[in-house]
C-alpha cells in the first residue's frame, strides 16, 4: 500500500507539472486570462468523461470475475461426481478380474472348435486334392494349358481358405496361426507347388517356340498369354490386399507374387538369343562372317514379320510385342558383335562387320523399313558398336590393308627390278610412251581400296588413301634406291655386258613415275577434312618423293648421254677437230639418237630431258675448252678457233632446234654462250677485252676470274696490264645472280694450274 501511496503522490506530481507548463505557456499573457473560464469548462467535461469511462470498465471486469467464479464452482461439483463413478467402476473391476481366467479355457475350446469345424467342412476338398492334383499333371504334359490353369488356380483357392480358416477372423486375440498346423498345411498341398513348377516349365517352352507355332497353331501361345494375364492380375489382386491391410502384416499366399509377365519377355528375349546363334554359328569365323551376318539379316526379317503380323495379334496391345522383339534383337547384336569385333579378323571381315552395321542394319531392308522405324529408337537403347568401337575397328581395317598393300607393293617392285633386266624394250602405250606395269598394279590396288573403303565411310576413305600415300612413298624411296642400283650395276658391267636397253628403262622409270604422279593426285583431290594420326604427314610427301625419283632417274640418263658423248669429247678442241668438222657431226648423231628416245617420256619431262640435253652438251663443251687442249699462238689460230667455234655453235643449234628443243626457256640460251666465248677469241685488240669481258659477265654473273683467265691464256696474247685490269674489274664487280637465272659455269671446274719447277737437273719449260 505504501508502495502504491507513492506511485500515487508521484503521478499526481508529475499531473501537476505538466498542468503547470501547460498552463505557463497558454496564458504567458495577460490578455489570454479571458479565456480562462473557457479552458476550466473544456477541462471539467473532460474529466467527467473520463470517470464515467473508468466506472464501466471496473464495473464490466467485476462482472466477468463473478461469472467465472460460478463456473468454477460447477467444475468442482461434476469432478466430485465423476471422481466418485471411477471410484466405483474400479471396485467393481477388481471383483471380475478372477472370473477372466475361466474365460481363457473357453477361448481355448472355440479356437479348438473352429478348427475341427474348418477340417470337418473342408473334408470333401481334402479328400480330392491328390487325385486333383494327378490330373492336372495330366493336363499339363498334354498341354491343356488352360484347363490345368484352372485346375490350379482352384487348389490354390482351397489351400488359401483352409490357412485362413485355420487362422480364424483378423484381429481376434488367440487366432494366430502355429508353424505347426502351417507346415502341415502346406505339406499335404505340396503337389500345388510342383504343379506351379510344371506348369511354368511347359508354359515357357510354349512361348520360347512362339515364332514356330504362330505359323502352324497359335492356339497354345494364346493360352499361354491369358495364363500370364491371369497371374499377373492375381498378384495385383493380393498386393493390393496386403496394402490395404498393412497394420495386421497379412502375409501373402505362398509363391506369390510370381511376376509371370516379366517372366514372359525374359524368356522371349533367352529364345531370340538361342534362335539367332544358331544361325550359321559354327561357321562364323574365317570367310564365313558375311555369310554369317547375311543370315542374320534373313532370320531377323523373317521373324518380325511373323511376329508383326502373327504374334502381336495374341498378345494385349499394351505388350508392344514389336518392339519389344526389336530391343531384344538389338541386345543380342550388340553383344554379338561386341564379341566378334575383338576377334583377330581379316581386312574382308572387318569390312564385312563396318558395312553390316553402319548401312545394312540402318537401311530400308533391316531397320530402316517405315514400319519397324517407329517402334525402334536407337538412341535409348545405344547403337550395335560404340564409335570407340568402330574407330578401333576402321583402324585394324587400316592396318590390315596397310600391311595388304605393303606386300603387293614389295612384289609389284621386285617385278619391276626382274623387267628391268629383260631383253627387250619396255612397253609401249598408246601415245608411244615405254612403261612397265609397276604404276598400273600400284594405282588401280590404291583406286580400289579408297572405292571399297568409301562405302563404309568418308573418314575410313581418308585414312586408307592416306595410308596407301604413306605406302606409296615408302615404295617411291625404294624405287629410288633400286634406280641408283640400277645405274651402279649398268656402269659396272658396261664393259663386259652392257644392257642395250638400259636407257629405255631409265626412261620407262620416269614415265611411270609421271603415272604415280597423277594417281597420287587423283588420290589428294578426293580426301576429306582429315584428323591427324600417324599417316597424316605432309601431303606433299609422296610428290616430293616421286619427284626424288623422277630427279635420279633424269640424271641417269644424262649421265648414260655423257657416257656417249665423252669419246667425242675426247676430241673436241684438238688440232684433228679444228682440221675437220667430223667430231661435232657425231655429236649430233648422239644427241639426235637420244632425242628420238627422249620422244618416248610423257609431258612434261620430254622437254625436260631436251633441255638438260641442250644444257650437259654445252657445259661440257665449255668445260672441255677450259681444259686448254688448244692454245693460239697467233691471229690465224685464234680466227680458226673462234671461227670453228661458232660453227659448232650453230650446228648445234640447228640440230637441237630440229629436234623440237626450245633454247629459249631461260634468260640465257646455252649455245649462245659458246659463240660468245668464240667472240672473245676472235677478238683482235687485246686492249677492248676488258668491255668483251663485262658483257659476257652481265650475261653469265656466275663467271669466274678463273674462267675468264683460262680464256686469256687460250688467246695466248694478252698482255700483263690488260689480265690485271680484267681480273681487277672481276675482282670489283660481282654482280649478284638475278631472279631465276640457272647458273651454268659453277658447274665447270677449271683444272688447277700445274706449277712449274726450275731445277738444275732438268731444262726449264
Amino acid at each position: 500500500e505504501e508502495i502504491n501511496l507513492l506511485k500515487l503522490e508521484r503521478a499526481e506530481c508529475l499531473a501537476r507539472g505538466a498542468a503547470l507548463k501547460w498552463a505557463s505557456g497558454v496564458f504567458c499573457r495577460p490578455e489570454h486570462l479571458e479565456r480562462l473560464g473557457q479552458y476550466r469548462k473544456r477541462e471539467s467535461q473532460r474529466t467527467a468523461s473520463i470517470h464515467s469511462r473508468l466506472k464501466s470498465v471496473v464495473q464490466s471486469y467485476l462482472e466477468g470475475v463473478d461469472w467465472g467464479l460460478g463456473q468454477l464452482r460447477e467444475a468442482r461439483a461434476e469432478l466430485r461426481e465423476v471422481s466418485h463413478d471411477l471410484h466405483k467402476a474400479d471396485l467393481e473391476s477388481r471383483k471380475n478380474s478372477e472370473e477372466v481366467t475361466t474365460l481363457e479355457t473357453l477361448r481355448e475350446i472355440s479356437v479348438s472348435h473352429r478348427q475341427l469345424l474348418a477340417a470337418v467342412s473342408n473334408l470333401p476338398r481334402l479328400y480330392k486334392v491328390r487325385s486333383m492334383v494327378l490330373e492336372t499333371e495330366r493336363l499339363v504334359e498334354s498341354r491343356r494349358l488352360l484347363e490345368a490353369h484352372a485346375r490350379l488356380m482352384e487348389l490354390e483357392r482351397w489351400q488359401d481358405e483352409v490357412l485362413q480358416q485355420l487362422q480364424g477372423p483378423r484381429g481376434l486375440p488367440g487366432t494366430r496361426l502355429t508353424s505347426e498346423d502351417e507346415e502341415l498345411v502346406r505339406n499335404y498341398f505340396s503337389g500345388v507347388g510342383r504343379l506351379v513348377d510344371a506348369l511354368a516349365k511347359e508354359l515357357w517352352a510354349v512361348v520360347g517356340s512362339g515364332l514356330s507355332l504362330a505359323c502352324q497353331n497359335p492356339t497354345l501361345f494364346v493360352s499361354a498369354v491369358r495364363i500370364v494375364e491371369r497371374e499377373e492380375a492375381l498378384d495385383q489382386m493380393f498386393l493390393e490386399e496386403r496394402r490395404s491391410t498393412s497394420g495386421q502384416n497379412t502375409p501373402m499366399p505362398p509363391g506369390r507374387p510370381r511376376c509371370w509377365r516379366d517372366r514372359f519377355f525374359k524368356v522371349m528375349e533367352e529364345a531370340v538369343s538361342a534362335r539367332f546363334r544358331s544361325v550359321s554359328y559354327l561357321h562364323t569365323r574365317g570367310p564365313g562372317l558375311a555369310s554369317h551376318l547375311s543370315a542374320l539379316q534373313h532370320c531377323i526379317m523373317g521373324d518380325l514379320s511373323t511376329v508383326r503380323h502373327f504374334l502381336e495379334q495374341c498378345v494385349p496391345s499394351h505388350y508392344r510385342l514389336t518392339r519389344a522383339y526389336l530391343r531384344f534383337c538389338h541386345q543380342f547384336l550388340q553383344n554379338h558383335l561386341g564379341l566378334v569385333s575383338g576377334w583377330e579378323l581379316e581386312g574382308g571381315e572387318i569390312f564385312a562387320v563396318l558395312n553390316w552395321v553402319l548401312h545394312i542394319y540402318n537401311s530400308s531392308e533391316m531397320m530402316g523399313e517405315p514400319a519397324l522405324v517407329v517402334e525402334l529408337d536407337i538412341d535409348d537403347m545405344g547403337p550395335l558398336i560404340s564409335q570407340e568401337g568402330l574407330e578401333q575397328l576402321q583402324n585394324k581395317y587400316v592396318q590390315k590393308v596397310r600391311k595388304s598393300v605393303s606386300e603387293w607393293m614389295h612384289k609389284a617392285l621386285e617385278v619391276e627390278l626382274t623387267d628391268w633386266q629383260r631383253d627387250q624394250e619396255p612397253d609401249i602405250d598408246h601415245e608411244g610412251c615405254y612403261h612397265t606395269s609397276l604404276p598400273t598394279i600400284i594405282a588401280q590396288m590404291l583406286e580400289e581400296n579408297a572405292r571399297v573403303a568409301l562405302m563404309i565411310s568418308e573418314s575410313l576413305r581418308d585414312q586408307t588413301i592416306q595410308m596407301g600415300l604413306y605406302e606409296m612413298e615408302n615404295l617411291l624411296s625404294r624405287f629410288r634406291d633400286a634406280i641408283i642400283v640400277f645405274g651402279k650395276e649398268h656402269r659396272r658391267d658396261s664393259a663386259i655386258n652392257s644392257n642395250k636397253f638400259y636407257l629405255h628403262y631409265l626412261l620407262a622409270c620416269i614415265n611411270n613415275c609421271i603415272i604415280l604422279k597423277t594417281s597420287t593426285e587423283s588420290l589428294q583431290q578426293q580426301l576429306c577434312s582429315f584428323p591427324s594420326n600417324r599417316y597424316s604427314r605432309i601431303s606433299l610427301g609422296p610428290l616430293a618423293a616421286l619427284d626424288r625419283a623422277v630427279r635420279k632417274a633424269c640424271r641417269l640418263v644424262m649421265d648414260h648421254l655423257l657416257f656417249e658423248l665423252q669419246p667425242h669429247l675426247q676430241e673436241l678442241l684438238s688440232r684433228t677437230w679444228l682440221d675437220q668438222g667430223e667430231v661435232t657431226q657425231n655429236m649430233c648423231g648422239v644427241l639426235e639418237r637420244h632425242c628420238e628416245f627422249y620422244n618416248r617420256v610423257r609431258q612434261p619431262c620430254r622437254q625436260r630431258l631436251k633441255e638438260e640435253c641442250q644444257w650437259l652438251t654445252v657445259v661440257e663443251y665449255v668445260r672441255t675448252l677450259m681444259q686448254k687442249r688448244v692454245v693460239c699462238r697467233n691471229s690465224d689460230e685464234r680466227n680458226q678457233l673462234a671461227q670453228r667455234m661458232t660453227q659448232d655453235a650453230q650446228q648445234l643449234r640447228d640440230h637441237l632446234q630440229s629436234m623440237e628443243i626450245d633454247g629459249t626457256t631461260d634468260e640465257v640460251n646455252p649455245t649462245a654462250l659458246i659463240t660468245a666465248l668464240a667472240d672473245i677469241i676472235s677478238l683482235k685488240d687485246p686492249n677492248m677485252l676488258i668491255l668483251m669481258i663485262s658483257e659476257l659477265v652481265s650475261k653469265y654473273p656466275d663467271i669466274s676470274e678463273e674462267h675468264v683467265s683460262v680464256l686469256m691464256d687460250v688467246r695466248g696474247d694478252v698482255p700483263k696490264d690488260v689480265r690485271k685490269s680484267v681480273i681487277d674489274f672481276l675482282e670489283q664487280s660481282a654482280p649478284p645472280l638475278p631472279q631465276g637465272y640457272r647458273p651454268i659455269f659453277t658447274e665447270i671446274l677449271v683444272p688447277s694450274s700445274r706449277i712449274q719447277f726450275c731445277l738444275p737437273t732438268a731444262k726449264c719449260t
